[in-house]
């Protein structure tokens, strides 16, 4: 198996890992997680092509779909509260 693959399963298993955090810890590796994406995907996509490179990119946008919606509704100056679900409203 190639780095890559290799970095990208490493990857999943501490996004999941992650996501079992309480939300107070979550933010830090999260984060972390979300800048690293690009790069990683980068790199899938320069080992294997850009099928590959797509099927990674699915599977961040899949994991990461709540974050990537507040960041993208927040960047727009759009209701931040309509992204979030019943449960994480205060």
């Amino acid at each position: 198996m190639s780095l890559s693959l290799m970095l990208a399963c490493f990857w999943a298993i501490a996004a999941t890992i992650t996501a079992l955090l309480p939300m107070r810890l979550q933010f830090p590796p999260g984060l972390t997680l979300l800048v690293l994406a690009p790069f990683l995907i980068g790199f899938i996509g320069y080992e294997h092509g850009a099928l590959l490179a797509l099927v990674g990119c699915a599977g961040f946008v899949s994991m990461f779909r709540r974050p990537l919606i507040f960041y993208v509704r927040r960047w727009t100056g759009r209701d931040v509260q309509r992204s979030l679900g019943p449960e994480d409203r205060v």
